[in-house]
């Protein structure tokens, strides 16, 4: 037998062969955040992405091959958890940029805040719109619901009617329980 190395031995198999330690790593190597995916992760969300399509584009460094959604989740948690808030930073950061190129005297860039600033009334204009205004949220309680009302519920109203008396129908009395003409 050759020499054996006891510390590289880590056991035997049934036949007694011995089993060494593998010196190598196993698997894909661990994942490696960086600057750069962590802006592009923030930026797609921001775009209104999904955690798959934005897993398919983020790139591992070492392997060069695209991460799986629950690494995604693992590495860029932080950016995940501004899901919400994304597209309100990203239009916040247009406008600081705007503004400082535009104090700085770039004529181009105040045109451009100009844009963003009136893109910006536009939106709050119309959420205003959108909203009720103050007191009005009293007065939905005694108005009917205003909602859709689809096929099933309608036949229940129907059929609640029917048998409640409320309206008639060609089957007369036999709708209602209990009122069996023979």
């Amino acid at each position: 037998m050759p020499h054996e190395n006891p510390d590289e031995i880590i056991g035997r198999t049934l036949w007694g062969d011995p089993v060494y330690r593998v010196s190598r790593v196993r698997g894909r190597p661990p994942f490696e955040w960086t600057q750069e995916n962590s802006f592009k992760v923030s930026m797609l969300l921001a775009a209104g992405w999904s955690n798959t399509r934005i897993a398919g584009t983020v790139l591992d460094p070492r392997t060069g091959k695209s991460i799986s959604v629950p690494t995604l989740k693992r590495y860029f948690r932080a950016e995940l958890s501004q899901r919400d808030h994304a597209r309100d930073q990203l239009v916040a950061k247009q406008l600081m940029v705007a503004a400082d190129q535009a104090f700085g005297g770039n004529v181009g860039a105040m045109r451009l805040l100009d844009q963003l600033i009136a893109k910006n009334d536009q939106k709050l204009a119309a959420s205003k719109m959108t909203q009720p205004a103050e007191g009005e949220d009293d007065r939905e309680d005694e108005k009917p619901s205003s909602r859709y009302v689809g096929k099933g519920e309608m036949s229940r109203r129907k059929a609640n009617a029917l048998a409640t008396g409320e309206e008639q129908s060609e089957w007369g009395s036999l709708l209602r329980p209990g009122s069996y003409e023979n």
